[in-house]
């Protein structure tokens, strides 16, 4: 039996103390939005946050999260309006979407800990393997980078190469 708050929310779950995070949240809390990804950690999709770090839920037993905090997708915005949530639909970052979860909780990670993080950051910013460019765009026009300039709360704005500010139809007409 492992206990937590998940959420917001305090839960105890009937777990081997072996078993993953990642199938704990999915198949015993019946939450869908941490994907399955490699298993070995590295691709990220399966991101979540323990005690505010970001963490691959693959590999972290059930019973190493013992009364912790932890916090997924569906927690960071229930109903999508995170800055980052709406920066990535903005920017029109997913591709099949799959791993966008786990992208969008490293990003907010990162920007939890450094609200306005330089270029630099924001490109070489490594957490467990993962770069943190491919989380928040490798340029100041990336969603992660728009909800830096504007603050985590603040409104997001679009930074086409072109100087447009609608919304691309087909996200391959923008550089970089």
């Amino acid at each position: 039996m492992a206990s937590f708050t998940i959420n917001g929310r305090a839960v105890s779950v009937d777990a081997e103390a072996d078993t993953p995070l990642l199938w704990v949240i999915r198949e015993h809390l019946k939450m869908s939005g941490t994907k399955f990804g490699c298993g070995i950690a590295q691709c990220g999709a399966c991101t979540v946050h323990v005690g505010g770090e970001p963490t691959r839920s693959c590999r972290t037993p059930v019973s190493a999260i013992e009364g912790k905090n932890i916090t997924t997708i569906e927690g960071l915005s229930p109903d999508s309006s995170h800055p980052l949530q709406k920066a990535w639909i903005a920017e029109q970052v997913p591709q099949c979407g799959y791993c966008q979860s786990g992208q969008i909780m490293q990003a907010a990670a990162l920007l939890e800990k450094n609200p306005n993080p330089s270029r630099d950051e924001i490109v070489h910013d490594q957490r467990d393997g993962i770069a943190a460019q491919a989380r928040l765009g490798a340029t100041r026009r990336g969603p992660g980078a728009q909800v830096a300039e504007q603050g985590v709360a603040g409104p997001l704005r679009r930074h086409p190469p072109d100087g447009r500010n609608e919304i691309l139809a087909d996200p391959t007409e923008r550089e970089g």
